[in-house]
C-alpha cells in the first residue's frame, strides 16, 4: 500500500459485511472493550480506508448490543478522522421510496441505556448538537450520488429506536407527525461519539422499507426483516459505486466544526 494522506473510515451496517478486496486485518484493543470486528485497512485510488462492520462479521451483534464506544475509538486509533456511516433504516414518508439515499443532518435520539458518551466524570463535557454532521462530508457524498444518477436527498431526520423491535404503528406514526423522514436503530450513538473525538462523521441511510405507520397507503407493504434484507442486497451495489466514487474526494479534516467540537465544551 502506499503511504496514504489520511485514512477515511466507514462501518457497514446491516447487509454489508466486507468492503475492498486487498485488505490488511487490525486487530484493535480500546479501554470500551472489543470493537465489533478487525478492521480492515485498504484502498481507493490512493485514499487509505478503515473499514468495520457494525454488527460483526456475521450479523451477530444486535442494535442494543453494538460497543458504539470501542468501534469508534477504533477507528480514530487506525488515524480514520472522517467517518462515513451507512446503515439500513425505515421510511417515514411516501415519497422516500426504497432504494432512496438519505444524507442525514439532523437525529432524533430514542434509544435508552446506550453507552453514548466518552465524557463520564470526573471532566464533565458538553458538546453542542447543532450540526451533528459533517456538513463538508455531506456535500461530497450527495454530489457524488448525483452524478451516479443515484435517488438522494440532501439533508434529513433520522430517528434512532433502540431496536431490536420494530416500532408499532402508533409510534410510526408518531414519528412522521413530528415530520421526522427516516427511522433506524444504530445511528446513535455512533456519530455522536465521533463528534466528541472531533472526527467527521456522515449518516448515509439506504431505505429499505417503508415502516408500519404507512399501511394502508396503496402499494406500500409493511416493513419486514425479509423485506428489508432483500432491498439492501439489491442496492448493495449501488452503495459500493458511491463510496468509491465518494471516497477519493474526501480531503483531510478540514478545521471545521468537527475538528474543534470540544473548543468551548469542557467544564472547568
Amino acid at each position: 500500500m502506499t503511504d496514504a494522506p489520511h485514512t477515511v473510515g466507514v462501518f457497514g451496517g446491516s447487509g454489508f459485511y466486507q468492503f475492498l478486496e486487498d485488505v490488511e486485518e487490525v486487530a484493535i484493543a480500546t479501554p470500551y472493550g472489543p470493537p465489533s470486528a478487525r478492521i480492515r485497512i485498504g484502498e481507493i485510488d490512493g485514499t487509505r480506508v478503515a473499514f468495520m462492520p457494525r454488527h460483526g462479521d456475521h450479523h451477530e451483534l444486535p442494535p442494543h448490543r453494538i460497543n458504539y464506544r470501542a468501534n469508534v475509538w477504533a477507528m480514530r486509533e487506525v488515524g480514520a478522522q472522517r467517518i462515513l456511516g451507512p446503515c439500513a433504516c425505515g421510511s417515514l414518508k411516501p415519497e422516500l421510496e426504497p432504494g432512496t439515499f438519505v444524507v442525514a443532518d439532523q437525529f432524533v435520539d430514542r434509544t435508552r441505556g446506550r453507552e453514548d458518551t466518552f465524557y463520564d466524570g470526573p471532566q464533565t463535557t458538553h458538546v453542542g448538537a447543532v450540526e451533528p454532521y459533517c456538513v463538508d462530508l455531506r456535500a461530497t457524498v450527495v454530489d457524488a450520488a448525483k452524478e451516479l444518477g443515484i435517488h438522494v436527498v440532501d439533508g434529513g431526520t433520522v430517528v434512532v429506536i433502540a431496536g431490536p423491535r420494530f416500532s408499532t404503528r402508533a409510534e410510526s406514526r408518531w414519528f412522521a407527525a413530528a415530520g421526522w423522514d427516516v427511522v433506524n436503530m444504530t445511528a446513535y450513538p455512533e456519530c455522536w461519539l465521533a463528534r466528541e473525538l472531533e472526527l467527521c462523521y456522515l449518516t448515509i441511510a439506504l431505505v429499505t422499507d417503508y415502516d408500519v405507520g404507512l399501511e394502508g397507503i396503496p402499494g406500500i407493504e409493511p416493513v419486514s426483516v425479509e423485506a428489508a434484507f432483500r432491498v439492501f442486497a439489491d442496492n448493495l451495489d449501488r452503495l459500493r459505486d458511491l463510496l468509491f466514487r465518494a471516497v477519493p474526494r474526501i480531503a483531510p479534516q478540514p478545521n471545521d466544526i468537527c475538528a474543534n467540537a470540544l473548543g468551548s465544551a469542557i467544564v472547568h
